[in-house]
């Protein structure tokens, strides 16, 4: 029995999948690597649930699913090795649950599954568009994903497959973002997107102060200092604790997430000071 053996797809994980498509070897997309107008070619996007509501109040708009479907699968194709942590404020919050008298921890479980649902949503659309997807749950679900097994996500990654995480870190008291940060490092992503919807970061709200001024470069201590809230300390401290830059912009400027990757100056970078 050789040690560390290569965690490979088992049926069971094929299982998981659509049944309909076979995608296990996406044709037409670059290897990750070589392409050289690439400034990434690992990437972990963090998306919020909200980004999936659009003008809705509660639950998926699948016209906004399909558009940020669209954008990833073009992203994709360029050859980019794509992971994704994504939210479930669009279905529930569990601090937010909590002040409505459920149990703090209850609530937080309650949120990780709401980000399976979403996980499943945007699996299903990338997969329509030829994107060869998988789930990987820390909570275990077997009938629905994968799993989380750092290695074997790492080995979709090299075989040109899109990972989503679903439910955070799978632990209660712990951020989406805190989730994003966690998997970015353990899948040694060169930078976490994290996507919203403003242009970056700014010195205030730019919702109540329409004078808020954009801010293009940051080290992390100054977003830790300034208090500036485009993610959790937690996230932050572990992103820095690493030397992950993380991207803030707009998802809902059309070819912004492709403009990252290509090394374009967009929204705000957070990262170590220059030397």
């Amino acid at each position: 029995m050789p040690a560390n053996p290569q965690p490979e797809d088992t049926e069971q994980d094929q299982a998981t999948q659509t049944p309909h498509l076979d995608l296990g070897s996406l044709e037409g997309a670059p290897m990750a690597g070589t392409n050289p107008d690439l400034a990434y070619s690992r990437v972990l996007l963090k998306l919020s649930g909200e980004a999936l509501m659009g003008e809705q109040s509660f639950g998926i708009d699948e016209k906004v699913v399909a558009k940020i479907a669209d954008e990833l699968q073009e992203v994709h194709s360029l050859g980019v090795e794509l992971a994704i942590v994504i939210g479930g404020g669009n279905i529930i919050r569990g601090l937010a649950a909590s002040h409505r008298g459920i149990d703090r921890v209850t609530g937080d479980y309650m949120g990780m599954l709401g980000t399976l649902i979403n996980a499943l949503a945007l699996q299903d659309a990338l997969e329509k568009r030829g994107v060869s997807t998988r789930v990987q749950t820390a909570i275990e679900m077997r009938e629905v994903a994968e799993p989380f097994i750092r290695r074997r996500a790492m080995r979709h990654l090299e075989k040109q497959r899109v990972v989503i995480f679903g439910a955070g870190t799978g632990n209660p008291f712990f951020t989406t973002d805190s989730a994003a940060a966690l998997r970015a490092n353990e899948i040694h992503a060169e930078v976490l997107l994290k996507a919203t919807k403003v242009e970056g970061i700014f010195d205030s709200d730019p919702e109540k102060n329409p004078d808020a001024d954009l801010l293009t470069d940051l080290t992390y201590q100054q977003v830790l200092e300034k208090d500036l809230r485009v993610m959790d300390a937690a996230a932050i401290s572990l992103c820095r604790d690493n030397g992950i830059p993380i991207q803030v912009f707009d998802l809902h400027q059309a070819g912004n997430i492709r403009r990252v990757v290509t090394g374009e100056q967009v929204g705000s970078v957070v990262r170590e000071p220059a030397a």
